[in-house]
């Protein structure tokens, strides 16, 4: 069975490969090396194309260096911003796209769709929203191409560790953790949730959902989770 590949596009004029010098105002490119590990491990073939800056050269220079894959996932340019180009530009190239946004923290700005042909899937440039949306999009892709009859993953159950909010008009995947006590697997979010905070993703071992629309929930309740 051939491995499906993945090209890797990262976004943005902000962004450097680690061991660069960073300028004024501009963040280490690290979203994409998650990214690859995961599909890796999933038993997919990355291949991280270099960054496209902030212009139609070279988002379209990148593009056309994606030709080939059997998926392609770009990082950042997605959501509605001066220099957000990606959307923009793939349509001009004959993105056809299947959606654009979705009920869901982090991870809203996601967009889907057909690139000349190709599955395309355009994550936040947000770290925790652009793993967590790989983790719930692109993995279960990248399992279908291998021929996975059930390439999402199943949610598991447990029961809640601690008193939870109310969760509002989109669907919450928590950063948690999970413990075992008398048996019983037992999910705790982690009280910061700010999507910018890799060091509370990197602590987490599951992702606790709460539906979209659902109320306030108390520590001992039933909840529902992905391994991660």
């Amino acid at each position: 069975l051939r491995h499906p590949e993945v090209a890797i596009i990262a976004t943005g004029d902000e962004l450097v490969i680690p061991g660069e010098t960073q300028g004024p105002d501009q963040i280490i490119a690290s979203n994409s090396f998650a990214i690859k590990a995961l599909i890796e491990a999933a038993g997919g073939t990355a291949r991280m194309l270099p960054i496209a800056r902030d212009t139609e050269t070279s988002l379209r220079a990148v593009f056309d260096l994606a030709e080939g894959a059997d998926l392609m996932v770009t990082i950042g340019g997605a959501s509605v911003g001066d220099h957000d180009m990606v959307a923009k530009l793939a349509e001009n190239l004959g993105l056809e796209r299947a959606f654009y946004k979705i009920a869901m923290r982090p991870g809203k700005p996601l967009m889907a769709g057909l690139m000349r042909g190709t599955p395309m899937l355009g994550l936040p440039g947000n770290p925790v929203s652009a793993i967590v949306c790989a983790h719930l999009f692109v993995l279960p892709l990248v399992r279908a191409m291998l021929g996975d009859p059930a390439p999402v993953a199943p949610l598991r159950h447990a029961i809640l560790g601690c008193d939870v909010e109310p969760t509002g008009p989109r669907a919450h995947y928590m950063r948690a953790r999970l413990d075992l006590t008398s048996g019983q697997t037992v999910i705790t979010p982690f009280q910061q949730q700010d999507s910018a905070l890799l060091g509370v993703l990197a602590a987490a071992d599951a992702l606790l959902l709460r539906p979209l629309g659902d109320g306030a929930r108390r520590s001992g309740e039933a909840a529902r989770y992905l391994p991660i």
